[in-house]
């Protein structure tokens, strides 16, 4: 590995009082991958944007680019030295070419017109250098989620990026995807480029990574080596304690009594003729490779799309839901794995994201919304979920993804849910985050409550469920009780056919 690309030293950042970063110590350099680490809200996501630019640091800290001290900290000067974000959103054009979302950086004269040969022997020649073969006319709407990841990357190769910093770069990947990804990163690793990368897998942080850097509360507690830790040690500096996966099953005892039940559930092409039981004090698995139905299933269940035959009965009542308003009537609540553009009401309050879905029990006199319950039933779902920070009237997108999470959750205990279908809930958190949502989820089916886990991970599942179904191209193919479940018997039987 080369000498350092960039370099912040004794780094601080503080919000209305309130210290986010903390003396932070931590370089970048050429030919390595070095993660980053840590819980939610642990100062991951402010290093990253003072890193770019975008965010300026308290006074007192300094940020070096190939050991020279940067003056003036900026987007601008960040990218002139060579630092390219690809954010977890991936922030591309879709309605653009995949020629045109590569080079979309590239300056061009105002009073020249736009060489449309060049943008696209520019976008093949990056793309050759990653080993791929792209139709570079082609709109990227038209590529999957991991062709993007790979449309942004080149992107940052093009603009010549010295170091490039991923941001969550496999949350909606496939298995398959996210080991072209892991292999590409390899690739342009041996260019020279710096990668930092930041994600709450760690096996892929064991699979990539040449140093770790591990955030908690705002500072760095370790940066040593992948080869000086194990899984063990990482998670235990990562929370602050020693934190062990228990498995949470039904305590309460098998239960006759049907919560919800589907017969013959229908509609194509996302799946056909699904029947199953959910029963008392359970939790129920539902798991598949992606595009298996999975998701279109809870969301015909909610509403979303149009059901073509079958039945749904919810308590023994035979329901008939034609749109999302009725499935929430009725005591069905949906926790897309999508937060932010299917879940989350961007640019409002945490207050008006957890009661959107309960404003008959914030209603005063002459029905009028009441303000002072909407904060009450607020806080008490803060402290109820631990939900950090504790400001009620903050904007929910300054949270970190996990606390974003636990406030979606919120809006559904406060909805009084009778069934609760969770669709990836820990995608994109870490380790205590998801713990903690895991208990709930428990402590949710002693309480009476319908629990449907939908869950890419293996090992979750089969943790957390009591039973298994597994979905394939649309078809329930398999049901496992979590008393005979392995990872391997559960691809066996159902993933793969």
């Amino acid at each position: 590995m080369s000498e350092s690309i960039f370099e912040v030293k004794n780094l601080s950042k503080t919000y209305s009082g309130i210290t986010v970063l903390k003396n932070i110590s931590f370089d970048i350099k050429g030919g390595e991958v070095h993660a980053l680490v840590g819980e939610n809200g642990a100062g991951k996501s402010t290093l990253i944007k003072i890193i770019a630019g975008v965010e300026v640091p308290d006074k007192g800290g300094e940020i070096y680019y190939r050991g020279a001290l940067e003056q003036s900290v900026s987007a601008e000067s960040a990218m002139s030295h060579g630092l390219s974000v690809i954010y977890q959103d991936i922030s591309l054009f879709p309605n653009l070419s995949i020629a045109e979302n590569i080079s979309i950086t590239q300056t061009v004269s105002p009073v020249s017109a736009v060489d449309w040969p060049v943008i696209r022997n520019k976008a093949v020649e990056t793309l050759k250098i990653l080993d791929l073969e792209m139709d570079v006319n082609m709109p990227l709407a038209s590529v999957s989620v991991g062709k993007q990841q790979l449309v942004a990357i080149a992107r940052a190769l093009a603009t010549n990026a010295k170091v490039i910093i991923m941001d969550e770069p496999t949350s909606a990947l496939s298995s398959a995807e996210v080991e072209t990804l892991l292999d590409i990163i390899k690739k342009i690793k041996k260019e020279g480029v710096g990668i930092v990368y930041i994600t709450h897998k760690l096996s892929e942080v064991f699979a990539i990574a040449d140093r770790v850097s591990v955030l908690r509360d705002g500072e760095v507690i370790t940066s040593d080596n992948i080869e000086n830790f194990t899984q063990e040690s990482m998670i235990n500096a990562m929370v602050g304690r020693d934190l062990r996966f228990v498995p949470m099953h039904n305590e309460l005892g098998e239960s006759d009594d049907v919560i919800f039940e589907l017969e013959d559930f229908t509609c194509e092409p996302y799946f056909r003729n699904i029947s199953f039981k959910l029963k008392k004090n359970e939790i129920l698995g539902l798991t598949g490779l992606v595009g298996a139905g999975r998701s279109e299933l809870a969301q015909t269940i909610f509403g979303m799309y149009k059901l073509q035959s079958g039945k749904m009965r919810l308590l023994g009542e035979e329901l008939r839901i034609k749109e999302p308003k009725n499935a929430i009537k009725a005591g069905i609540a949906y926790l897309p794995e999508d937060r932010r553009t299917q879940s989350l009401y961007v640019g409002q309050s945490v207050v008006k994201n957890i009661t959107i879905a309960a404003l008959n029990k914030m209603l005063g006199r002459f029905s009028l919304l009441n303000k002072s319950l909407e904060f009450e039933a607020t806080r008490e779902n803060i402290a109820k979920l631990q939900i950090k920070p504790d400001r009620p009237y903050s904007n929910v997108e300054t949270f970190s993804g996990g606390n974003q999470q636990k406030v979606m959750l919120a809006r559904w205990l406060e909805a009084d849910p009778k069934l609760l279908i969770v669709d990836e809930p820990t995608t994109g958190i870490d380790v205590g985050a998801k713990l903690e949502i895991h208990k709930l989820l428990r402590n949710l089916t002693q309480q009476g409550v319908g629990v449907i886990l939908i869950s890419s991970d293996l090992s979750e599942v089969i943790a957390v469920s009591d039973r298994i179904i597994v979905m394939r191209q649309g078809n329930l193919v398999t049901e496992v009780p979590v008393s005979e479940a392995t990872q391997e018997g559960i691809i066996e039987r159902g993933l793969m056919g």
